[in-house]
């Protein structure tokens, strides 16, 4: 059984990770979206809520599963039997990032990083871009699913 996780803060959920979501689905038996708890990060939206987030777009799919948890991720992958991390990227600065951190878990566990690139459509959305057009009173609908679409 091919098991993945897609962590993250989903703080909140946008267009970009859904597609990454929709599409990395395909490829594995078992797809956990994690939402990754960091007492040292100030998030727009609590945990419940981003979880409700994520819930509303993908709960009744038999595939996936929605969970919170703290701590290194591969801790969280190695308790789970987990093999694999599933990551979106945008852009060149995203997978420097991201390539540094797969080779840092991988130098910590046995665990594979796979990367998909972002749909053109969505490239350019991220979650501190959704944030900050909330925050202003734009139309952030456009950004994010539609269980993301609330009174701002």
């Amino acid at each position: 059984m091919k098991k993945a996780i897609f962590p993250g803060s989903f703080d909140p959920i946008t267009l970009g990770h859904y597609d990454i979501i929709e599409r990395g689905v395909t490829l594995f038996d078992e797809l956990i979206i994690a939402i990754g708890i960091n007492a040292d990060k100030k998030n727009m939206f609590s945990l419940e809520e981003r979880k409700k987030f994520i819930e509303g777009c993908f709960g009744n799919h038999p595939k996936i599963k929605v969970v919170a948890y703290e701590g290194l991720t591969v801790h969280f992958c190695e308790e789970n039997k987990v093999d694999f991390i599933l990551r979106g990227l945008r852009n060149p600065a995203d997978f420097e990032f991201e390539k540094a951190i797969a080779h840092t878990n991988r130098d910590l566990s046995k665990i594979e990083t796979v990367f998909l690139l972002t749909a053109a459509s969505t490239s350019y959305i991220s979650s501190s871009i959704v944030r900050d057009v909330i925050r202003n009173h734009g139309d952030y609908t456009k950004l994010v699913p539609k269980s993301v679409r609330i009174k701002a």
